[in-house]
């Protein structure tokens, strides 16, 4: 279908009117003024890019991030971290100077009789976490409790108590 000067586009006022405001300020036009979008059509086959292979390589140069969520009580700070398909023995928990360091390995993933992955978005290897607590808490072994249950590792510490401040008077 051949185009006419007139389809789909705007005269030169309403151009300049759709850009320009009332102060001569540059704005971008109004979702009602742009032109209607064409049908779009299939790509050929020489347009479809064949995958990539080394797509999936160099994985290993990075750790993967541990999601977590952290919140207070009134006298607690908590960590919370999803570790499912993690046992305690390939988990490490540390703590130093109120930053918190959570690291470990998630093993399962590889399969050596694997010749081809089609789909890969699970993380299979080590991992690390580092948290500078917002907060400052006991670091003592009394007071701070690591618990893995259900695939969620979960960290309480003791807030440190600091005291309120005080009034002094003014003479």
């Amino acid at each position: 279908m051949a185009r006419t000067n007139s389809d789909d586009l705007l005269m030169e006022d309403d151009l300049a009117a759709a850009f320009l405001g009332s102060d001569d300020e540059l704005v971008a036009p109004a979702e009602a003024e742009k032109p209607a979008m064409e049908t779009a059509e299939e790509p050929s086959q020489e347009e479809v890019s064949e995958p990539v292979e080394d797509e999936w390589e160099n994985t290993d140069d990075f750790p993967g991030q541990l999601a977590v969520d952290v919140y207070e009580t009134a006298d607690k700070l908590v960590v919370k971290a999803r570790t499912a398909g993690i046992s305690k023995s390939d988990l490490d928990v540390s703590i130093s100077d109120n930053i918190l360091t959570i690291s470990g390995v998630l093993s399962g993933g590889e399969d050596e009789q694997t010749t081809r992955w089609h789909i890969q978005e699970c993380y299979w290897g080590e991992f690390s976490r580092t948290i500078a607590l917002p907060v400052q808490v006991r670091e003592d072994e009394d007071s701070v409790k690591a618990e893995l249950k259900d695939g969620v590792l979960t960290i309480t510490f003791e807030k440190e108590k600091t005291e309120q401040p005080k009034k002094i008077a003014i003479q």
